[in-house]
């Protein structure tokens, strides 16, 4: 008889996920709304809305047009549009209203975003134990280090604040609000097919199937039915040991 790690089943850890996912989506938006309000963002996003309208209503031109509706223009549209941007990019008051804008989004979506792994991550397996998220429980999934020794502290603030939060949300989600507000192109593109390859590439790699989030806190998803849990490496030492003279004393010669 051996020690072994029972990986948890890919189509439980994949349920698993999901209902996280959504659970932590609605504490995600929940918090967003609040905090939208709080940081008036509305109210700026209204503000830059009027002055582009502004520029509309002055060169008769939309000034975010896209490269296929630039490209139909005729010359003279072309050059009421350069105008257009040339003002546009001087303009104190729609550079300040972007400034602010850009810097509301990432503060409620980082805020937000913290809330939510917070919530649902840190704070729900307190009780659960195990590393048990309200899916893992459903689903009778636990974390555990590689070692099988019980998950806890200091790895589970790892775990979840630098790897589910800041690598695997808060990054993709920045990358993306600056493409939206075109301070992005291919750039972000690319930086977001990086972290989605090298997530794909370590559940692939690894023989624990980990995401980022387990490879960097040494841990690893399992059936908590089948698996045994060591409090301390000194416990799970004892257990191999006396393993191993069980496995001595059947031995036949």
């Amino acid at each position: 008889m051996r020690f072994e790690i029972q990986r948890a089943d890919f189509w439980k850890r994949i349920s698993a996920f999901l209902f996280d996912f959504i659970m932590i989506g609605i504490v995600i938006v929940g918090a967003a709304t609040i905090l939208s309000w709080v940081f008036r963002y509305d109210e700026h996003l209204a503000a830059v809305q009027h002055i582009e309208n502004e520029y509309v209503e002055k060169y008769g031109i939309n000034p975010n047009l896209s490269n296929e509706e630039y490209e139909a223009l005729s010359d003279e549209q072309k050059a009421i549009y350069a105008a257009c941007d040339e003002a546009r990019q001087k303009d104190p008051n729609l550079i300040t209203g972007y400034d602010i804008l850009i810097t509301t989004a990432i503060a409620i979506a980082s805020v937000s975003i913290l809330i939510g792994f917070v919530a649902m991550e840190l704070i729900v397996p307190i009780f659960f134990k195990n590393g048990q998220t309200l899916g893992k429980k459903v689903f009778g999934l636990g974390v555990v280090h590689t070692n099988g020794v019980r998950f806890r502290g200091q790895a589970h603030f790892v775990r979840v604040i630098v790897g589910k939060c800041v690598i695997e949300a808060m990054i993709p989600v920045y990358i993306l609000l600056m493409i939206l507000f075109g301070n992005l192109g291919i750039v972000g593109t690319v930086v977001l097919v990086l972290i989605l390859g090298l997530q794909i590439f370590t559940i692939a790699s690894t023989r624990t199937r980990s995401a980022i989030h387990d490879l960097i806190s040494d841990t690893v998803v399992v059936d908590l039915n089948s698996q045994m849990v060591f409090e301390t490496v000194e416990e799970l030492m004892e257990y191999k040991t006396r393993l191993h003279a069980e496995e001595v004393k059947n031995q036949k010669y």
